[in-house]
């Protein structure tokens, strides 16, 4: 018995070497090849627009109100712009100024559109928008109206420029979106429904693109307003593209945002959207106008107003739609 018992621990001990010499040879082997499998390996880009920090989108809006009121011509928006087209190439984005002069009221100002334009290897184009301006009342920041979205988007910038897209993507900061007039508060603001005291970068825009034959190309165009408040919730613009308001609701119910993004329909009015869906182009206006009858168009539109939560929420949603439209108009 004892002898058996030798012979089978014996045995044993042998199987146990051998198993721990196998694992040792397979790491070996792991180690030996694991590098140039991992080089090799193509790095799924699309997977980055998931990425989207509303907190550094968050400080971006810090940095504009800190800045002060920023209406055309002023000095305020020669920071801001500054500021946009510095953040923009730190990211290594290709950027273009459009300047441009504006006929209005205050006599004519020099205005300028902030470009970014992202190649891709079919000739459709995507136009991810904002404004950031802001209306010329006494001491109004616009943390939300002019902040919010100029944020966003900067964020958004930072992703994009970093991925291989299909689509040709455009993300523009429009100037002199805002009514033009010394106003002295909210109630005083004539914005006129024929737009020639409002949206002037956009229109500048849509009819430059329309002369070199580029809005042909145009596949949709959105546009992010006020999306600061917390809780945001967006409800369906009815003077938007019904397709791509539907596109865009859908992306944010998959990604679990249909409380934010309502099935609730809103005349919102006058905008940038309409400088292009007036010339044929589906566009959407996103934009929380609940906060209409309280901050809006007030010198208590302060940074207060914005929480990073929100703009997470709609800069998630907008770098979701991206590989969307990618594979729509593959």
């Amino acid at each position: 018995m004892t002898d058996n018992w030798e012979l089978f621990m014996k045995l044993t001990e042998n199987q146990e070497r051998e198993r721990i010499a196998r694992r040792i040879w397979l790491m070996y082997i792991s180690l030996l090849f694991l590098p140039a499998l991992a080089v090799s390996r193509p790095v799924n880009l699309s997977a980055k627009t998931g990425d989207f920090d509303g907190a550094r989108a968050y400080e971006h809006v810090r940095h504009l109100v800190d800045i002060g009121p920023r209406p055309p011509a002023s000095d305020g928006i020669h920071r801001a712009q500054a500021y946009i087209i510095g953040q923009l190439k730190s990211f290594g984005c290709p950027v273009e100024e459009h300047d441009f002069h504006a006929s209005t009221v205050l006599g004519d100002l020099a205005m300028k559109n902030i470009v970014v334009k992202l190649p891709g290897r079919s000739s459709g184009i995507i136009l991810y928008t904002t404004h950031y301006d802001t209306v010329r009342i006494p001491n109004f920041v616009g943390a939300d109206d002019g902040g919010s979205g100029t944020g966003t988007m900067l964020e958004l910038a930072r992703l994009f420029c970093a991925r291989q897209n299909s689509l040709h993507v455009w993300i523009v900061f429009f100037d002199g979106e805002e009514a033009q007039g010394n106003w002295t508060d909210g109630a005083s603001i004539q914005w006129k429904n024929d737009n020639s005291n409002n949206t002037f970068g956009s229109r500048e825009m849509a009819a430059q693109m329309a002369l070199s034959g580029e809005l042909t190309r145009l596949k949709a165009m959105i546009l992010a307003d006020m999306i600061g408040p917390a809780n945001v919730r967006i409800t369906r613009d009815t003077g938007s593209t019904r397709w791509l308001t539907n596109f865009i609701w859908h992306t944010a119910a998959q990604l679990g945002y249909k409380n934010n993004f309502a099935n609730e329909d809103y005349a919102v009015g006058g905008d940038d959207h309409f400088s292009f869906i007036r010339r044929g182009v589906a566009g959407c206006d996103l934009i929380d106008f609940s906060v209409r009858d309280t901050y809006w168009h007030t010198p208590e539109d302060t940074l207060d107003k914005v929480d990073p939560r929100s703009l997470a929420i709609v800069g998630q949603v907008l770098a979701a739609t991206l590989p969307r439209f990618e594979k729509r108009f593959r």
